[in-house]
């Protein structure tokens, strides 16, 4: 049997005194006589005895513990928003939680319910990608809870969000196919309903008028967040009577899937096909070519949906708010021109 943690119920009986009096002891409080408290301290540190900060947190009821849920913690995108909330968490004295949902609701909702259970004191959530119903987070706005939404967000729950602007850096996507000559330029968004999907779709229609570029209803094609059925929709564009020119993906793994497909088919990338990412992941700059992405300031997500967190916190306020960050499109090879030679790619 594995030894458990010594418990200052355990002190109390082995010295036949009450557990207030071990607790107000190993604080060195004055009402506990001298020749007591040392007694009850040598114990202590024969037992190894450790204080219990969840123990303790909920008899203050504040047991400094946040709870994170993320679609996947494979990702660097996660990952580096997942740093970000915990490097403002570790300075207000908090640690994290994390689950995933594993872009289940389902497993979403078990991991509200399980993490309410060990008592963090709120919530910062990115949805996964099957949420449509979210009762279980209005119940949690019903008891007070602190909730705060990431990137993925309920917009019409009245809680605090962070988001990129995604509307406009599409718009800058668009901007830059069209410098580069393109023409027919294809969109592989996610599920319609992810606010994601409806603000990139929008730039992405947007940019188009504002460019003069005409629309093709076939080039716009939907697909879930992963790779699998993102070469499907890559598969589907590229057997058009008339293939597109320029392709971008709603997130990276979309992207990378697409370059794959893309080289299967004898195509050449950027000659024959433009192709553009969203979350600049890692390994944009180690593929071949390296691939043009939308750089989301993840670890800035990260702390800004803690700070909002502890906003929530504070006593008697509440809040709403609702953060867009700004991104930036970092040009590489699989959209540029090969005649521009001249120019220098960021790696």
């Amino acid at each position: 049997m594995g030894k458990r943690h010594i418990s200052l119920k355990d002190l109390a009986e082995e010295l036949g005194v009450s557990i207030s009096t071990v607790s107000r002891a190993l604080k060195n409080h004055p009402d506990i006589s001298t020749e007591l408290t040392q007694k009850i301290q040598q114990l202590a540190h024969e037992r190894n005895y450790v204080p219990n900060p969840l123990a303790m947190g909920l008899l203050r009821q504040q047991t400094k513990m946040i709870g994170v849920i993320v679609p996947d913690i494979v990702t660097h995108f996660f990952a580096s928003i997942i740093s970000g909330i915990e490097s403002v968490a570790e300075e207000n004295g908090y640690f994290i939680v994390i689950s995933s949902s594993a872009e289940s609701y389902a497993k979403e909702v078990e991991s509200v319910e399980n993490l309410l259970k060990t008592r963090v004191e709120g919530l910062i959530v990115c949805l996964s990608q099957e949420t449509k119903k979210f009762t279980h987070f209005e119940r949690m706005i019903k008891n007070e809870i602190p909730l705060v939404f990431f990137d993925r967000v309920c917009e019409a729950l009245n809680v605090p969000t962070v988001t990129v602007n995604g509307h406009e850096a599409v718009k800058s996507i668009i901007r830059h196919f069209k410098e580069n000559g393109r023409s027919r330029i294809a969109y592989i968004s996610g599920p319609e309903h992810l606010n994601i999907s409806k603000n990139r779709k929008e730039g992405y229609l947007e940019g188009l008028r504002e460019n003069d570029i005409e629309f093709y209803p076939e080039l716009l094609v939907e697909c879930n967040l992963g790779a699998n059925e993102a070469t499907l929709a890559t598969r589907k564009l590229l057997s058009l009577p008339e293939k597109p020119d320029a392709i971008f993906g709603i997130n990276d793994t979309i992207a990378f899937a697409a370059m794959k497909e893309i080289k299967k088919h004898g195509l050449k990338i950027p000659d024959d096909i433009a192709l553009v990412g969203f979350t600049d992941e890692f390994h944009s700059t180690v593929v071949d070519p390296t691939l043009t992405s939308v750089t989301h300031p993840t670890f800035q997500m990260g702390q800004e949906a803690a700070r909002l967190f502890f906003k929530c916190t504070e006593a008697g306020s509440s809040t709403s708010e609702r953060v867009v960050l700004p991104t930036e499109l970092v040009i590489r090879k699989s959209s540029v021109k090969l005649k521009r030679k001249n120019f220098n790619f960021p790696q």
